[in-house]
């Protein structure tokens, strides 16, 4: 079975709403949607306080080359601009809208019937993508449009479709490959025409074998597109990683998957394209998992973007009282959400609710020398050695020691037996080291 060449573990699966069919979460009384969600430059905010907006209709537009388009998710009367909280705890600048019905922007296609013929050429689809705000959903929101365009002296030779979802409790991919997988395959035969490639090779983990089976199937009224059953190993979906089980091809050091001839993107993001280019369908709403194991209703649901997360929480019977954290994301790379009352953003992937006991820490203690942590990386990088470097702030140093390549999967921190605080030191390292490298650049 194929999988990448270094390290990986195997935590918990807790696919605990495999089975739960997406269901639309109602639109909230106010929706605060931030002007900004995606990495890059900020977008230019075009609306004021008093406008009224259509679902569907721009709001923030991107005028710098790294940035994404904002459209309002809503209909309503935008009643304030203003800064509202983000899951993490940092102030960001939100539009604020009083939620009417649904009233879509002339264009937008909101029908059920599945379009099949693509019509635009490879330019026309990128300029589609980048005006529909389309942003990479397997987390790091980065400008799809942006991908698509690429540099010359460079081919792209496959096209890498992330499907694996090896992340714990997350099952917004599988349940969209299981009830929209024609819509997604058409997505993506779109990427494959704005890129120019003839194959497209989609990673699926075999824990999904009803995912699987439906690709396959339906990849077969399709040409050039590949779906692929991966060894269920975490983390299987970490792009480096995925294409080397895919192609056998590694990315170097500091470079790019163009690097090697390739672009990788999300199944979710797939979907999102198929939208946007047969629908004229801006990303205003995506799939999300609400889980735990004490959770009363798992559900796996479709939420506009801005919808409060503590109303979807709510909805489906409260916080339990063994509650110890809440997580946007999975277990191993998603971030505790520090307020209940922030809005989902594009990229909302699930909200996981941990008890006391899973979300606890162990007591930390000296290292062992054991060797986990190195025996884990898929990066082969020594997470106890840079963590050390860290804790002196030897910035540099841990430069040296290749920092910068910890895709921050958190299997170090996983596997560690002393409950040493590698995966924060990593992510300290690479902040530094950021720094150091624009300083650098200012002289």
């Amino acid at each position: 079975m194929k999988t990448f060449r270094r390290g990986g573990a195997h935590p918990e699966e807790n696919k605990l709403t495999n089975d739960c069919s997406i269901e639309v979460f109602p639109l909230p009384k106010q929706g605060v949607v931030f002007v900004s969600q995606h990495l890059g430059a900020p977008a230019t905010l075009i609306v004021q306080k008093g406008d009224r907006v259509k679902t569907g209709q721009l709001i923030a537009k991107a005028e710098q080359f790294i940035c994404a388009n904002t459209h309002s998710p809503y209909t309503g009367i935008i009643s304030k601009i203003d800064f509202a909280t983000d899951f993490t705890g940092y102030k960001k600048q939100a539009v604020f809208i009083e939620v009417e019905e649904d009233e879509w922007m002339e264009g937008i296609d909101t029908s059920p019937d599945i379009i099949r013929d693509i019509k635009l050429d490879s330019k026309e689809i990128i300029e589609k993508i980048k005006e529909m705000g389309i942003v990479g959903l397997g987390g790091a929101a980065f400008p799809t449009h942006i991908k698509y365009m690429v540099p010359q002296g460079r081919t792209a030779e496959f096209l890498i479709i992330n499907a694996a979802e090896c992340e714990p409790y997350l099952t917004s991919d599988y349940r969209l490959m299981s009830e929209s997988a024609e819509e997604s395959l058409i997505g993506i035969q779109i990427m494959k025409k704005a890129l120019g490639v003839e194959k497209a090779l989609v990673g699926i983990e075999e824990n999904k074998p009803v995912a699987i089976h439906r690709m396959t199937e339906l990849a077969k009224n399709f040409t050039g597109i590949e779906i692929v059953p991966l060894k269920t190993k975490y983390p299987q979906g970490a792009e480096k990683q995925l294409i080397y089980a895919l192609t056998k091809r590694e990315v170097p050091s500091g470079k790019l998957p163009i690097e090697v001839g390739c672009v990788v993107n999300n199944i979710g993001t797939a979907e999102a394209i198929y939208h946007a280019v047969q629908k004229n369908k801006p990303l205003i709403e995506n799939v999300l998992t609400l889980t735990g194991k004490s959770v009363k209703e798992r559900k796996n649901l479709l939420v506009r973007v801005g919808t409060p997360m503590q109303s979807i929480i709510d909805a489906f019977g409260g916080l339990p009282e063994d509650t110890g954290k809440v997580v946007s994301g999975g277990p191993m790379m998603g971030k505790a959400i520090s307020d209940l009352s922030a809005p989902t953003v594009k990229t909302t992937s699930a909200i996981l609710v941990m008890s006391n006991k899973e979300s606890s820490r162990k007591e930390e203690t000296n290292c062992l020398r054991c060797g986990k942590c190195i025996t884990v990386c898929p990066m082969g990088l020594e997470p106890i050695l840079i963590a050390q470097l860290a804790e002196n702030r030897l910035w540099e140093e841990t430069e040296k020691e290749f920092a910068m390549d910890c895709i921050e999967c958190g299997t170090c921190l996983y596997t560690c037996p002393a409950g040493r605080p590698l995966l924060d030191m990593l992510r300290l390292s690479k902040n530094n080291i950021s720094e150091l490298r624009r300083k650098r650049t200012q002289k």
